[in-house]
């Protein structure tokens, strides 16, 4: 090669050195005032409502499914045949103890009463008879005590037929609402014929509801259960008055039976309801809002706000053990404790360690405001 083309080569190259150290410092340049512009970038900030955990005694409980019963209930039948002669069953109705409600026809009946009660009359003449001549000795013994049969006789004859009319007439043996009854004035009732039912009208009805054996085996007459009928929103506390004395084989369930007391909102014999039966023995938990709880690979986990020393506050999560659900909260049994505050509303969008600012609270939106103003 000749000296003029060593010449061109060498400048070529110190030209392509040259643009490699421009972009070089080009390129340095431009990363010195990206990392100067982000240092003077805040923080990312989250906005989030905050809650305090607060402590509370939890039992924990398990749900049954129970009948409501009233605390006298009866199938309204007759005992005798006949045909009947007043009805006065209106479904619906409240009736008083001893109201009459169905008269079969006793005209039969209360004939042969007046019969027996004039053969009553003449055997008890006919024994006064007797009794005074025999003071006299001028009668046998023998028909004084015919005599005294006799009378014995009729009297049972008219009690007998006393009860019949007495089983011939219907009443309501309780106070009680009237059911569904379709009796009517010369209809024909076979012996045992259905008529209605009642149910009696009181201040308290029984629930009657199954468990599992073992937690039959901590229940106790007098403890609390909560009931929540179909379209109420508030449960209603009833108190255990009897547990049943074996174990039903098949299922190994034992019967509970409770009972509600002066509520005027009880729900109706027959319906069917939700009863929560405690587990064992009540724990100190704490509760939190439901919004403040989400679902992780580890659990259910929670964020905790807490400030640090340059009084920021910021988003740890941290695994806890949830429990029931009570309305809008959930107890959380292990992983925190009373006093703490959490991120409930906006806790979805938090990640571990991030800055955040406390919807509604003054010294939180302090510092994010000066995070804000840091010159750039």
């Amino acid at each position: 090669m000749t000296r003029h083309g060593w010449v061109k080569s060498v400048l070529l190259l110190g030209v392509v050195i040259a643009c490699g150290a421009l972009l070089a410092a080009w390129k340095h340049s431009a990363m010195q005032d990206s990392q100067a512009a982000s240092a003077n970038q805040p923080e990312p900030m989250e906005v989030v409502t905050a809650a305090v955990a607060k402590q509370l005694d939890h039992r924990p409980t398990t749900t049954s499914i129970g009948t409501v019963l009233a605390m006298r209930s009866i199938t309204l039948r007759n005992e005798l045949a006949g045909t009947v002669s007043q009805a006065r069953l209106t479904s619906g109705q409240i009736v008083e103890a001893g109201a009459l409600l169905v008269l079969l026809d006793v005209s039969v009946e209360e004939a042969e009463l007046k019969a027996q009660e004039a053969q009553a009359s003449l055997a008890k003449t006919v024994l006064t008879r007797r009794q005074h001549l025999s003071r006299d000795l001028a009668t046998a013994e023998e028909e004084v005590d015919r005599a005294r049969a006799d009378l014995q006789v009729a009297v049972a004859q008219i009690a007998r037929t006393k009860a019949i009319i007495a089983r011939k007439t219907i009443r309501a043996p309780f106070r009680a609402r009237v059911g569904l009854a379709d009796v009517h004035p010369g209809q024909y009732l076979n012996e045992g014929t259905q008529l209605t039912t009642l149910q009696g009208v009181e201040r308290a009805v029984h629930v009657d509801f199954t468990v599992a054996q073992q937690v039959a085996a901590g229940l106790r007459v007098g403890d609390e259960v909560e009931v929540l009928a179909a379209g109420s929103s508030a449960p209603i506390v009833a108190k255990i008055v009897a547990l049943d004395s074996r174990v039903d084989p098949t299922t190994r369930n034992a019967m509970v039976r409770a009972r509600i007391e002066g509520e005027p909102n009880a729900p109706a014999p027959g319906a069917s309801v939700r009863v929560q039966v405690p587990v064992g023995q009540s724990r100190k938990a704490v509760a939190v809002p439901a919004s403040a709880v989400r679902k992780g690979p580890g659990g259910d986990q929670v964020f905790v706000l807490t400030s640090g020393e340059d009084g920021k506050v910021r988003a740890y999560l941290r695994t806890v053990g949830s429990g029931a659900i009570l309305g809008d909260e959930v107890v959380i049994l292990s992983g925190l404790s009373a006093g703490e505050r959490v991120a409930a509303a906006g806790a979805f969008k938090l990640r571990d360690a991030v800055l955040v600012s406390i919807a509604g609270d003054s010294a939180s939106n302090q510092t994010a405001d000066k995070a804000l103003d840091r010159p750039q």
